[in-house]
């Protein structure tokens, strides 16, 4: 399958540009408010550039010359120490400054999209030690941080709030929307009048939602403290979305629901707004195909266990027999008790009570 494919060179990527996870915490080390931070700050306000190196055992050969420094680490040291010319390297740890006025001899046959000497340096490096390396323009006044093969630029406090913002505006339009797909969709699965392009359209949805949390992601943390009201306000326009879509997924997948989900967590925005794209990736050749849902997601609305759900639906093969079932009918692989319990859950459900 292609899209298996895409998958895995996404995963391959992302291993030589270190997991999603390492670089945030990166970005929490150079938020605003650290002590790193202010250091980063306090060189660009006194107009000097710098190159910046976190200790690995791979650095060791690739430097030359300067002095050995192994004091505390302090962010006022850390600026007196940028007014010459080489590099500084830092402990693994963050809490000694080791050397000062280094000079770097990465590989040059290693590619480098980078102009200026320093950054040239702190790509090379950073990506034959797998590491981080952060580099201070002089001229233009920005900190871009080098992390393996990722190239990330640190904003202004103002500027990221200003992104987050019309992000946040940008999800909250999106969720709106999502809502009423979702609305739309109980009520067509209740009456078993199965969808699929409905449902195409509302993991599509949900999918570009979560993509646009994940940018979002990286500006928040970058905030650090000063983002908390932000990253409450995410929390509340993502309650629940990635839960509901991926059940969608599973219960319209024709293939193993948790590889479908993997895909379409891989695609790019223009995949995922792809409706084709996504009708081959749950398996289907028609959007008009008739389909028939086990009915996972409407029946995690009620107060059934997940085990008890997997025997219901075994038992039943289908949503549309659970719901149609008289409701004297006592399902066996229920207890007793729940059987009209759940009865009377689901026509709360399709009077959206």
């Amino acid at each position: 399958m292609p899209e298996k494919q895409e998958i895995q060179k996404t995963i391959s990527e992302s291993n030589k540009e270190g997991s999603k996870e390492e670089f945030y915490s990166l970005l929490r080390l150079v938020s605003p408010g650290t002590n790193l931070r202010k250091a980063l700050s306090g060189i660009v306000s006194s107009g000097k550039g710098a190159l910046i190196v976190i200790e690995k055992p791979a650095l060791y050969r690739l430097i030359d010359g300067g002095f050995k420094v192994n004091c505390p680490f302090s962010y006022q040291r850390l600026i007196e120490l940028s007014k010459m010319d080489g590099a500084i390297i830092l402990s693994s740890n963050l809490k000694r400054i080791i050397y000062a006025n280094v000079l770097l001899t990465p590989n040059s046959k290693i590619k480098t999209m980078e102009t200026g000497t320093r950054h040239k340096a702190a790509e090379r490096t950073a990506k034959q030690i797998s590491g981080v390396v952060i580099a201070i323009s002089e001229r233009k006044k920005e900190i871009v941080l080098f992390y393996k093969n990722k190239r990330y630029k640190l904003r202004e406090t103002s500027e990221i709030v200003s992104k987050v913002n019309e992000h946040i505006q940008v999800l909250e339009k999106q969720r709106e929307l999502f809502d009423s797909y979702l609305e739309t969709l109980n009520k067509i699965e209740l009456k078993n009048y199965i969808n699929l392009n409905h449902a195409i359209k509302t993991i599509q949805k949900g999918k570009v939602i979560q993509k646009i949390s994940e940018e979002l992601s990286k500006y928040l943390i970058e905030l650090g403290a000063e983002g908390d009201l932000l990253k409450t306000r995410l929390r509340e326009i993502l309650f629940d979305v990635e839960r509901e879509t991926n059940l969608i997924i599973k219960d319209y997948s024709n293939i193993d629901y948790k590889t479908a989900i993997e895909i379409l967590d891989g695609l790019s925005y223009e995949k995922l707004l792809d409706k084709d794209r996504i009708l081959r990736i749950l398996n289907y050749e028609n959007p008009r195909e008739i389909v028939s849902i086990a009915g996972w997601r409407l029946l995690s609305k009620t107060t059934l266990t997940e085990p008890e759900i997997a025997e219901l639906i075994k038992e039943m093969e289908n949503f549309e027999r659970i719901i149609h079932s008289d409701i004297e009918q006592e399902f066996a692989s229920l207890p007793k008790e729940k059987s009209p319990l759940l009865k009377v859950e689901l026509e709360k459900l399709k009077l959206g009570i």
